[in-house]
């Protein structure tokens, strides 16, 4: 049976200083090759009103972490199957797409879109449009302004087109897709830990999706809308560093640069990276808008999850995420070293 990892003190005092600064509430998980693992857990699931102590197994919204662990992971699962390629063209899979008007959209491919290099904007406040049918309808017919293919731009956009393209492929809605233990699209709200105090919706959100957007679609998009136990993301680190979290081939083309600091899934090491200065040039990862992150370091054989509710009561909290990100991905490392 693997042994269990300890964390270092330095990092657990990064930390301590971060709950001391504000930060709500923080739980740690460390994962090495052979398997052991190290957690921390510490602070308060929800400090806005009535306080609620973080407990190791509550769930957390994990924003953008949708991305990789869900959507795009599903996409080469289906490239795996014969079900699609990746060089596919998106008007392949949604012939409706912009059907009174010609755009370089249509042709843009499911890799492209993966790996954010298909000219799409980054974001829109499709919340505002009206109801969820009304938005996936308007999604596919908006003029959106495009990119020359291949130009680098983080987008929202395309990974919601993604989930309507796997909705088409499996035939089946997005929450109907299997997952495994320690993910859901459906948490239960008294075992969640708190987001922020929503003005849209005139509440505080625990148990539900923190992202307008997904949340107008029902709590669910290809962008947002999964949730993860510490335990459950740290099962997908665990898998992307000892293998298994694809087939072989599949996970070998997750993991591969298209672009300068972009794979198909994650976020490559680069200057100013959120994992840290010290890490190998093979290192990647994914964070969320939330407060989450996953990363991996396999020169290190280290992969590493930090989940906190940094928007917890209000995204426009004083907390320095990325300088936190930073320090605990350097600590862990030089203390593996």
């Amino acid at each position: 049976m693997p042994s269990e990892l300890k964390i270092p003190e330095t990092t657990a005092g990064v930390l301590r200083q971060a709950l001391d600064s504000g930060l709500s509430g923080a739980a740690l998980g460390v994962v090495d090759r052979s398997g052991a693992r190290g957690t921390l857990v510490a602070g308060a699931a929800q400090s806005q009103g009535e306080r609620v102590p973080l407990e190791a197994g509550m769930w957390w919204d994990l924003a953008s972490l949708t991305k990789p662990l869900f959507t795009a992971r599903q996409v080469l699962r289906a490239a795996a199957q014969g079900r699609l390629d990746l060089d596919d063209p998106l008007e392949r899979f949604l012939p409706e797409l912009a059907w009174m008007q010609d755009t370089p959209l249509r042709r843009r491919t499911l890799r492209q879109l993966l790996s954010h290099t298909a000219g799409l904007p980054a974001w829109a406040p499709l919340y505002t449009w009206g109801d969820a049918a009304l938005i996936r309808a308007r999604l596919l017919q908006e003029p959106w302004p495009m990119a020359e293919a291949g130009t680098l731009v983080y987008s929202d956009l395309g990974y919601l087109l993604l989930g309507q393209v796997l909705e088409r492929v499996y035939g089946q809605p997005l929450r109907d897709f299997p997952l495994d233990e320690g993910l859901s699209f459906s948490p239960e709200a008294g075992r969640s830990v708190a987001t922020e105090v929503c003005v849209w919706r005139g509440r505080l959100l625990r148990g539900e999706t923190h992202d307008e957007n997904a949340a107008a679609l029902g709590g669910l998009s290809g962008h947002a809308g999964l949730f993860g136990t510490l335990g459950g993301v740290l099962n997908q680190a665990e898998g992307l560093l000892r293998g298994g979290w694809l087939p072989p081939a599949a996970q070998a083309a997750a993991l591969r640069l298209e672009v300068p600091g972009r794979t198909l899934a994650f976020v490559g090491m680069v200057p100013g990276w959120s994992g840290g200065g010290l890490c190998g040039p093979q290192a990647y990862g994914h964070t969320g808008f939330t407060g989450t992150g996953l990363w991996v370091e396999p020169e290190a054989g280290l992969a590493w999850v930090l989940l906190t509710n940094r928007v917890h009561p209000s995204r426009h909290a004083s907390i320095d995420i990325q300088t936190l990100r930073r320090a605990v991905g350097n600590t862990l490392l030089a203390a593996s070293r």
